[in-house]
């Protein structure tokens, strides 16, 4: 008898997860940028806007009345997501301008570039990176990760976590993406991982809370080494130094 109980739990299991699977994904989200506030005339730049939170970012602001730039490394496949969002928002101010993070040409090239076509920079994305690549180095010879995702970002006003989200960041672990799709229903998609980024760019009176982190669209916890003012300004120093920027 009790071996039978068992056996009809295990067979009920799968489908008692997939009903509930949309109530717990709900509340693994709950962090939803309620803000209505429309943003014409703001220029607006997104790293990383080709494809998945970035994508969806750079849709949610052109929507708003926003000029945005799409900063991608795939340039053609920038053109065909700016197409997109263009039909999509009615939004024509959607541009793609080549950026590749793991070369320091590239970045400057894109800010020289930048800064011939704009006077002002109204609200930065900096939503590209890389996860789980094989070891590389960057054109300058920097780790791959460390080249792109704090070297070639930079240093960022706030910042987020999007929570656990299907988007190609996995892509170079086979291991991850079967993960990720045995537990799809649990993750979130591109648009709700999108949300706490647009709360932080679109939300007023932030300003106070200047190098915070956010994580469902509220301020997180972060450990006391991360807020180590003396670590941080090493941080800042050797960073400078190995891009040969002044420390100050």
């Amino acid at each position: 008898m009790v071996e039978l109980l068992l056996l009809l739990l295990l067979l009920l299991f799968p489908f008692l997860l997939y009903v509930a699977a949309p109530q717990i994904r709900k509340m693994l989200s709950s962090g939803v940028c309620t803000s209505t506030v429309e943003i014409p005339g703001k220029v607006v730049v997104v790293t990383g806007a080709n494809t998945g939170i970035g994508k969806e970012t750079a849709k949610e602001l052109a929507q708003r009345g926003a000029r945005v730039y799409l900063a991608c490394r795939d340039v053609q496949k920038g053109e065909l997501v700016a197409k997109e969002i263009q039909t999509m928002t009615g939004n024509q101010q959607v541009l793609v301008r080549k950026l590749d993070l793991s070369d320091t040409k590239s970045i400057r090239a894109f800010a020289k570039g930048f800064l011939a076509e704009e006077k002002h920079l109204h609200i930065l994305i900096n939503n590209a990176g890389v996860m789980m690549c094989p070891y590389s180095k960057t054109a300058d010879g920097f780790e791959m990760h460390i080249g792109v995702n704090h070297l070639g970002s930079g240093v960022t006003t706030y910042s987020v976590h999007p929570g656990t989200v299907q988007t190609e960041l996995i892509r170079h672990s086979s291991f991850m993406n079967w993960m990720w799709w045995l537990f799809s229903f649990f993750i979130k998609t591109p648009q709700q991982g999108a949300q706490t980024s647009l709360y932080c760019a679109l939300t007023e009176g932030l300003e106070i809370l200047n190098g915070s982190h956010f994580s469902d669209c509220h301020v997180a916890w972060v450990s006391a080494q991360a807020r180590n003012e003396t670590v941080a300004r090493r941080l800042w120093d050797v960073s400078c130094d190995l891009l040969g920027l002044p420390m100050d």
